[in-house]
C-alpha cells in the first residue's frame, strides 16, 4: 500500500466536507479577474483526476509510456464548469478521487518504481506521480478553502 494513501483519503472527506459547506452562488465567484471561481477549480480537479487515472493505471500496463499533456484552461472552458450545479461537481470530485483511491491501494510496490513521461518529458516513476498529484489536489483545495 502506498504510504500517502491514508493522507490522500483524509484529503478526499476533509474536503468534501469543508467545500459542501459553500453555496452555490459563492461557489460561482472568482477571486480576481481572470482567476477561476471555486466552481472553475473542482472541474480543474475533477480534469486532474481524469488524467491522472490514465497514467495511474497505463503506467502500470505499458513500457515506455508517454501520457499526453492536459491544456487545462482549455479543458475548464470546453466544459463549462462555471454553469454546472456545485453540488453535481463536489459529488462527481469525491466519487472520482475515491476511486482513485481505490487504483492506488492496489498499485503493487514493484509498479511504483516503474517510469513513463508527459507530453514527452522527462520520466518520472509512478510513486513520484502519486503524491505530486495528492499535492496538487491539497494546493488548489487551500485555494479555495483557505
Amino acid at each position: 500500500m502506498h504510504p500517502l494513501l491514508d493522507e490522500f483519503r483524509q484529503t478526499i472527506a476533509d474536503g468534501y466536507q469543508r467545500l459542501a459547506q459553500i453555496g452555490e452562488t459563492a461557489s460561482a465567484v472568482s477571486p480576481a479577474p481572470g482567476k477561476w471561481s471555486p466552481k472553475e477549480i473542482i472541474g480543474h480537479l475533477i480534469d486532474s483526476a481524469a488524467n491522472n487515472h490514465q497514467r495511474f493505471v497505463r503506467a502500470q500496463l505499458y513500457d515506455d509510456y508517454d501520457s499526453p499533456g492536459y491544456e487545462q484552461e482549455c479543458w475548464v472552458t470546453v466544459q463549462a464548469y462555471q454553469q454546472a450545479s456545485w453540488a453535481e461537481l463536489l459529488l462527481l470530485w469525491k466519487s472520482y478521487n475515491t476511486h482513485l483511491a481505490r487504483i492506488i491501494a492496489l498499485i503493487p510496490d514493484e509498479q511504483m518504481t516503474k517510469t513513463f513521461r508527459i507530453a514527452g518529458g522527462e520520466p518520472v516513476t509512478l510513486a513520484y506521480w502519486v503524491e505530486d498529484y495528492l499535492r496538487h489536489l491539497q494546493k488548489h483545495l487551500r485555494q479555495i478553502l483557505g
